[in-house]
């Protein structure tokens, strides 16, 4: 008997530690009109996330130790794109609780890291390592793209190894990340619309049972308005 009631709570703990979360929330900005001189936006072989054609990035992600520079570990950087102005959204990474990593997400409109040297350098540094490493861009495709200028932000994730290890070269050399990068909209911006199941559910749910607790309520009455039978006489 204590092992079945037991059960739930093991299998609800087991789940909570399959993933960790890390999330930032944000409005879209208005359409941002960019000079037509180079590095265009598609020149710099980011990896992409649209929420109509692309909301979730699987991806390996490269960490580092926390040290002087960079204090929070290895920075890299990805575009938001097609987005609706001002639409509330948020940007969910998730991650093994297996490969304990501190992840810091931030969303950038492109002309403040444009003019930003310090952003501006860290964003060309990501994408010349990916060039030199011959990464294809993967995400929305152009032919989705709008020609004409769109609301779009820069995404810079920060990826810091936060374990601890007897092993020399595990700890000089940090494993990738296993991750996903989602790109969530929201409902009325009021919560995510990977949320609308669950919400449907609950209303579901909420209703059936006030029908479902009004009929026991009826059927309580009947029981107790039935006179009560007379006492059996020899």
């Amino acid at each position: 008997m204590r092992v079945t009631l037991w059960l739930p709570c093991i299998v609800t703990h087991v789940w909570t530690v399959n993933a960790n979360v890390e999330k930032t929330i944000f409005l879209a900005p208005g359409p941002a009109a960019l000079p037509n001189v180079p590095p265009a936006l598609d020149d710099l072989r980011l990896d992409t996330l649209e929420p109509a054609y692309s909301p979730v990035l699987e991806t390996k992600l490269a960490v580092q130790f926390p040290a002087a520079a960079p204090p929070r570990g290895l920075e890299s950087w990805y575009l938001l794109r097609g987005l609706d102005e001002g639409r509330r959204y948020e940007v969910r990474i998730c991650w093994p609780a297996t490969q304990p990593t501190d992840f810091w997400l931030d969303t950038y409109p492109i002309t403040h890291v444009f003019n930003t040297p310090e952003l501006l350098s860290s964003l060309a540094t990501y994408t010349q390592q990916r060039q030199e490493l011959g990464l294809e861009t993967t995400g929305v495709l152009k032919e989705h793209l709008p020609s004409q200028s769109q609301s779009a932000l820069f995404l810079r994730i920060q990826a810091a190894a936060s374990f601890y290890s007897s092993n020399r070269t595990l700890m000089e050399h940090p494993p990738a990340v296993d991750a996903d990068i989602i790109l969530d909209p929201y409902i009325l911006n009021i919560f995510p619309r990977s949320l609308g199941p669950v919400a449907i559910y609950i209303g579901v749910v909420a209703v059936a049972a006030w029908f479902l607790s009004g009929y026991i309520y009826r059927c309580l009455l009947s029981i107790a308005a039935e006179p009560s039978p007379r006492p059996h006489t020899d």
